[in-house]
C-alpha cells in the first residue's frame, strides 16, 4: 500500500505531466501549475483540452488534501521539484537535503525557546522547503515570514508550497541582495548560495566586497541578513566548510566579530557529500545588541550520521544541555 507521501507525490507527478504536454512548458512549471491546481481543486489553464481538463479535475477532487499533514505535503512536492530540478537549467539550485533542514528547525526551536512570536527570513528561499520545514517544526509560536529569491520558477514554487501547507509567505521575486521590502527579523534562515555574485555595482554597497574582481555571493548574504535581523536575533546559515579559509575569509572574520556572536558551528557528516570540497556546516550567529553575552564556549560540534539514532539522540542531548545552561530553560 503506498504512503500518504507516494500517493501524493503520484498526483503531482501524474497531473504535472500531462500539464507539461498541454502547455508546453518545463515539468518544473508544469509542477508549479498542476500544484496552484491542487490548492483550488480546479484546472486553472485555459489552455487545456477538454478531455484532459476533466481528467485532472478528477484527480484533484478525489485526492482530498485535508487528509494529509504539511509534512506529507511538503515532502511530495519536495520529491516532484526535485525530480524537475535533474533537468533545469540552472544546476546552482540544490535543495537543502531534508534531514538537515530538520535539524536546522530543531535548532531553530531550541535557540528561540522563549519566544512566543517570531519574524522569520530566507533571503535565498528557493522553493522554501527549508523554510516551511521550520515553520511546520515551531511549536505554539506566533510567525511572521518573508522568502526572497532572483529565480522567477523557484518563486512560483515557493508560493504554491506555502499555499498547499497554508503558510502565509510573503514572498518577493528580487535579488536578495538588493534593498529589502521587509520587518527585521528575528531568526533568518538560509541555505547560502556559493560562488561569485555578478553585480558589481550592487556589490560596492556592502562592506564584504571583493578589492577586486567579483564578490563572494555567500558573503554579502552573510552581511545582508544581519542588516535584516533586530538586535538580538539568531541566524542560522548553511555555510561551505571552506567559508574561512578563502582568500577574503579574514574580512568576514573581522565583519562577523563586529556585528555579531558566533553561537555555534555544526559540521555535518563528510558522508552527505560527494566530496570533501562540497561538505557544508551549519553556522548560528546573534546579531550585538544589549543584552546579549557570548557563549562562555561556542557549540561547536562533528554531527554524527544522521541515520545513526543512538548517536543523534546524545548529540541533540548535548545541544539541549547547552542551550539550557547558556541560555537558561
Amino acid at each position: 500500500m503506498a504512503t500518504p507521501v507516494e500517493r501524493l507525490f503520484t498526483l503531482f507527478d501524474e497531473t504535472a505531466k500531462i500539464l507539461q504536454d498541454e502547455l508546453q512548458c518545463t515539468y518544473l512549471e508544469a509542477v508549479a501549475e498542476t500544484g496552484e491546481n491542487v490548492f483550488h481543486g480546479d484546472v486553472l489553464q485555459e489552455e487545456v483540452s477538454e478531455v484532459n481538463a476533466k481528467r485532472l479535475k478528477k484527480q484533484y477532487t478525489d485526492i482530498q488534501l485535508e487528509r494529509f499533514t504539511n509534512e506529507e505535503i511538503r515532502k511530495s512536492f519536495q520529491l516532484a521539484v526535485l525530480k524537475g530540478m535533474k533537468e533545469y537549467t540552472q544546476p546552482h539550485h540544490q535543495m537543502t537535503p531534508d534531514a538537515v533542514s530538520l535539524f536546522m528547525s530543531y535548532l531553530v526551536n531550541q535557540f528561540t525557546r522563549k519566544h512566543l512570536a517570531l519574524t522569520i527570513l530566507d533571503p535565498a528561499v528557493g522553493t522554501a522547503n527549508l523554510l516551511t520545514t521550520v515553520l511546520n517544526h515551531l511549536k505554539g509560536k506566533q510567525t511572521k515570514s518573508y522568502g526572497v529569491d532572483v529565480d522567477d520558477v523557484l518563486i512560483k514554487l515557493a508560493y504554491v508550497n506555502a499555499n498547499l501547507q497554508k503558510h502565509a509567505i510573503q514572498l518577493f521575486n528580487q535579488d536578495g541582495l538588493q534593498p529589502l521590502f521587509v520587518e527585521l527579523a528575528d531568526v533568518v534562515v538560509c541555505d547560502l548560495p556559493v560562488g561569485y555574485y555578478p553585480n558589481k555595482e550592487n556589490a560596492s554597497r556592502f562592506v564584504l566586497k571583493a578589492e577586486e574582481g567579483h564578490s563572494y555571493a555567500h558573503h554579502l548574504f552573510i552581511e545582508q541578513s544581519l542588516y535584516y535581523t533586530k538586535e538580538g536575533g539568531y541566524l542560522f546559515f548553511l555555510i561551505p566548510n571552506t567559508l574561512f579559509s578563502s582568500d577574503q575569509a579574514a574580512k568576514l572574520h573581522e565583519f562577523i566579530k563586529e556585528h555579531a556572536v558566533i553561537q555555534g558551528l555544526l559540521q555535518l557528516p563528510l558522508s552527505m557529500f560527494k566530496t570533501e570540497q562540497a561538505a557544508k556546516s551549519i553556522f548560528i550567529l546573534q546579531k550585538k545588541g544589549e543584552n546579549v553575552k557570548a557563549p562562555k564556549k561556542a557549540l561547536l560540534v562533528e554531527l554524527p550520521r544522521f541515520s545513526n539514532k543512538q548517536a543523534m539522540q546524545a548529540m541533540m542531548k548535548k545541544i539541549d544541555e547547552w542551550i539550557t545552561e547558556e541560555k537558561g530553560k
